[in-house]
């Protein structure tokens, strides 16, 4: 498993060193992984992934009645002002340069607010549905206000997901209250300390102080560790620079790729609200991820090596080499352009979260 080194200078991150681990904590890592993926997608949440597309931050309309739980709310975040428009982990990604956070925090950051967006919403929008008199005109106007509240304090909420994060990479920089507070305040925020920590412990309430989850660096980072215990003869340092730019760009793209995965799933370019809900479990599928990351990366920097990765990735996860190759097609597609990359194998796609497919490792 990649364990990090020691911290460099402002707390940057030196990169994981390799080889360094006995094969016995290896494999019970790769289990809890597994397992925690396993649990994670058995109970996904109907609108999981929906923040992870969100824009910051415009002003839109908002539906009279019964706009739904994170849905309606993700689609008003998104229609912002052209060329105002960034995506939340692009701002997060942005703020974590900004503050030299180490590779994984970013991640952890974004994986953080998506899931306490998801649980807010739910919550308030279940409260004032309880509350509500006066029909779909009560209903609308409840919805407002909650929709205006959720939206005013999204960017504060967004510091407070980086600051926790911050604080679970102890061996790194950490983000201080007045860190925290001097950005704020350079985007013309009036926050005190007392409203900045009042958030961080509402971000712990909502989910319930349960915020060391893993996110997909960590498994990318256990199947390198895996592959070169396996004896695959790959460059680590290079590769898993590579994989750290390719999940930033699957994050950053992430609709688009997972729309192609998509077509290419059901082998049809106008999927249904069925097929789009039942995808779910494969865009929330963190071993997966990891695994088509790797899988790129080895095909860009080492393709003579390829097919030895792939079929040792298959015998690690379980997850089928069709699967694999077609996740390295949507990736690559969006990185050259759909006229660049050759489709080598038709067919239906294995892209799901298969259930069992941790193995022994060789």
């Amino acid at each position: 498993m990649g364990s990090p080194a020691p911290a460099g200078p402002y707390g940057r991150d030196p990169g994981p060193v390799f080889s360094g681990v006995t094969p016995e904590i290896i494999e019970d890592a790769l289990i809890h992984l597994a397992t925690e993926n396993e649990q994670y997608l058995s109970e996904l949440p109907e609108h999981a992934g929906s923040f992870k597309d969100t824009r910051i931050v415009g002003e839109t309309d908002v539906a009279a009645a019964d706009p739904g739980v994170g849905s309606q709310l993700c689609s008003e975040l998104q229609e912002t002002e052209p060329g105002t428009a960034v995506l939340f982990a692009e701002f997060i990604f942005l703020l974590s340069e900004k503050w030299h956070l180490d590779q994984s925090t970013r991640y952890q950051a974004v994986e953080l607010l998506e899931r306490f967006m998801i649980k807010q919403v739910e919550q308030m929008w279940e409260s004032s549905s309880g509350s509500v008199k006066g029909g779909a005109q009560g209903q609308g106007s409840t919805w407002s206000s909650v929709r205006d509240e959720i939206v005013n304090t999204f960017v504060l909420r967004l510091v407070s997901c980086v600051q926790l994060a911050s604080k679970l990479s102890l061996h790194y920089s950490r983000v201080t209250s007045d860190t925290a507070l001097k950005f704020l305040q350079s985007l013309k925020y009036s926050y005190t300390k007392q409203e900045l920590l009042e958030s961080e412990l509402a971000v712990l309430n909502t989910l319930h102080f349960h915020i060391n989850v893993s996110n997909p660096l960590a498994y990318v980072e256990l199947l390198l560790e895996v592959l070169g215990h396996n004896g695959c003869l790959l460059p680590a340092k290079s590769l898993h620079q590579m994989c750290v730019q390719l999940l930033d760009f699957c994050y950053l793209t992430r609709e688009t790729i997972y729309d192609t995965l998509l077509k290419i799933a059901i082998e049809n370019s106008t999927p249904n609200k069925l097929q789009v809900a039942k995808f779910l479990t494969v865009k929330e599928d963190f071993m997966l991820l990891a695994v088509g990351i790797i899988s790129t990366g080895v095909f860009i920097l080492s393709p003579g090596h390829w097919d030895q990765v792939v079929e040792h990735l298959n015998c690690i996860t379980g997850i089928t080499p069709q699967s694999i190759l077609e996740f390295s097609y949507a990736v690559l597609r969006r990185i050259l352009g759909s006229s660049t990359v050759p489709r080598q194998h038709q067919g239906s796609s294995g892209a799901k979260a298969p259930k069992g497919r941790i193995l022994p490792l060789k």
